[in-house]
């Protein structure tokens, strides 16, 4: 077949299919036009999602009709005021939306620009440009895109049903409001009633009223605020407390010069942040802003516009790393207990009458306690269904494991502290404490899990773990894939006290163990450590594989559930959760107390 120049129309739409890959696509395109035009109110529509109308307005600058006429054309832009790509310092830049669009569906255009006495409006079918006639509109641009792919019937098929669509469009709209909040968005459609997110003040507290308003108000309650700078970078933004997480990482929203991205990178950062706070198959929710100069970072590396390149990648990592971990360890001691009601509800028995319910409306006849039969003659606890045996038997667990009298206590001084006194062990595995305005509990292992964790950072950054040589070597039996394993990270092993050489095939002998963790179960412990190693990959940072060793170590060298506290270790290991960094989690993600205010058990008990 013989070499030929294709004529321009299907150049065009060959172009189309880098930037159009969907209707949301369309709108990102579109929206970050309006907002390079300096628009501070955006109304968005989609009817089909996306695929038969797509009207977006703005109160913008609009545009002339000299420039009108060109803005359809390839490879003309307002976005670059030289040749140099490496300064951009708008959303879009290319050059490609609006004659791409126009090459696949039927796009009309309306502007007005202030130094015309009235706007301008173009058309383009498929590629075929009319002429430009006067038109009505008060100020900004309106672009009305119809038909999408019309002229590329081929893509249709492989669009997802209109709900699908709707769907993408509103996730681009929604990051696009994060990145601006000082701009005012409506999102409309025949799927879903209009969604408005107002202009939001300038500054921390702006921003963060939009996220919540965008991510809801468990995301505003749980909200961090976290900041780091260095040589002219910058990160902020908010990351949830690690007691708000998700089963995957969509919601973690990343920013980069005010453009939504998605960068394996960072997300990478955010993960390495998180690792001391989280369970494995648990992600944090967060929305972060990279500032730099436009030199530093490519934006280019994509036709869509959704990756970026750093020229200094590890300045970035560091610096989110290091911003997430400063701000998790300010508010380290903030978890699912106190900063949400979920606790609360689940003290609720299924069935009581709601507390949030107005006394003046609440019958006391349509509880399950109200007896239902004849009323006995005399009082006869056997007669309240729903009561006696349901309500008794959920408080019937025995005589505590340990029970200290207030009087007993020390000083009363210990109620002003943050975790208060120790008052009770029940199921020689949670601790009891009460403070002046309400009772925590704590997981005893959980809680000093956490503490030796972070004993074992701290001695490792310090001058290395403190070890214990044993008298009599001790010899574990383990397979060989496992010995393996742990004789090939003995090195790192060794880094933190713990002293093993190969025994011959199938076991290891233990020589020396961490003085920090006393005595060990060093049969449990390699195993444990053999078993996280397996899934290791290369890729995986020493530092990372540290920390996991850490983790593992800590998890064996603390206080386990079933062992009965004396009361002055209870109070002494609420006094180390105090001063702990990151007490509130221990090092697999989950809560070591929660904590009820008295107004809390109030309102359990209907009080208020």
């Amino acid at each position: 077949m013989p070499v030929r120049q294709l004529p321009e129309t299907i150049v065009n739409r060959i172009a189309a299919g880098e930037v159009v890959e969907r209707p949301a696509s369309v709108v990102k395109e579109l929206v970050e036009n309006a907002i390079d035009a300096g628009a501070t109110r955006l109304d968005i529509f989609a009817d089909g999602g996306g695929r038969r109308r797509i009207t977006i307005s703005d109160n913008g600058s609009g545009m002339t009709r000299a420039d009108l006429s060109l803005a359809v054309e390839r490879h003309a832009t307002s976005k670059l005021d030289d040749e140099d790509l490496l300064r951009i310092r708008t959303l879009g830049f290319r050059g490609e939306a609006l004659p791409s669009i126009g090459a696949v569906a039927r796009l009309s255009i309306a502007t007005r620009h202030a130094s015309e006495t009235h706007a301008w409006s173009l058309s383009v079918d498929g590629g075929a440009k009319s002429g430009i006639m006067p038109a009505a509109l008060n100020d900004g641009t309106r672009v009305d895109v119809a038909d999408l792919f019309y002229a590329t019937p081929a893509r249709l098929k492989f669009l997802k049903s209109d709900r699908t669509e709707a769907e993408a469009i509103r996730e681009v709209v929604r990051r696009l409001a994060m990145a601006r909040p000082d701009i005012a968005f409506t999102l409309s459609g025949e799927e879903r009633a209009p969604i408005t997110w107002n202009a939001a003040l300038p500054g921390a507290a702006g921003r963060l009223t939009r996220l919540g308003a965008i991510l809801g108000g468990d995301f505003r309650s749980h909200a961090i605020e976290v900041r780091s700078e260095r040589e002219g970078a910058v990160v902020e933004g908010f990351a949830a407390a690690p007691s708000l997480t998700r089963a995957n990482a969509l919601g973690q929203y990343l920013f980069v010069n005010g453009r939504p991205v998605r960068d394996k990178l960072i997300l990478g950062a955010v993960r390495a942040a998180y690792a001391d706070y989280l369970p494995r198959d648990r992600h944090p929710v967060v929305a972060l802003f990279v500032t730099l100069d436009s030199r530093e970072v490519d934006a280019n590396v994509h036709p869509a516009k959704t990756e970026v390149r750093f020229r200094n990648a590890g300045l970035v990592r560091a610096l989110i790393v290091h911003a997430l971990k400063d701000g998790l360890a300010r508010e380290g001691r903030r978890t699912a207990a106190n900063s949400d009601g979920a606790v609360i509800t689940s003290f609720r028995p299924q069935g009581l009458p709601r507390t949030d319910v107005p006394r003046s409306q609440w019958d006391w006849r349509t509880s399950p306690a109200y007896p239902t039969g004849p009323a006995p003659a005399t009082y006869d606890a056997s007669s309240m269904r729903g009561f006696a045996e349901a309500a008794q038997a959920a408080f019937d667990v025995g005589a505590p494991s340990a029970d200290i009298r207030p009087d007993d206590v020390a000083s009363a001084d210990m109620l002003d502290r943050p975790l208060g006194a120790a008052r009770t062990q029940i199921h020689e595995t949670y601790i009891v404490a009460q403070t002046r305005d309400g009772l925590v509990v704590v997981d005893q292992h959980a809680a000093h899990e956490r503490i030796v964790y972070e004993r074992l950072k701290a001695q490792l950054a310090r001058d290395g773990v403190a070890r214990q040589m044993l008298l009599i070597p001790e010899i574990v039996e383990l397979d060989e894939a496992t010995v393996e394993r742990l004789v090939e990270r003995a090195a790192e092993l060794e880094r933190f006290g713990l002293s093993i050489e190969s025994f011959g095939p199938g076991a290891v002998a233990v020589r020396e163990t961490p003085a920090l963790l006393g005595k060990t179960d060093a049969k449990s412990l390699l195993r444990d450590l053999g078993e996280h190693m397996a899934e290791w990959d290369g890729s995986l940072p020493l530092e990372r594989r540290l920390m996991h060793v850490a983790a593992t170590m800590a998890c064996h060298g603390s206080v386990r559930a079933g062992r009965k506290l004396r009361p002055e270790e209870m109070n002494a290991l609420l006094r180390e959760m105090e001063v702990t960094p990151n007490s509130g989690q221990c090092n697999h993600g989950r809560p070591t107390y929660v904590e009820l205010k008295l107004a809390d058990i109030e309102r359990l008990f209907g009080r208020r």
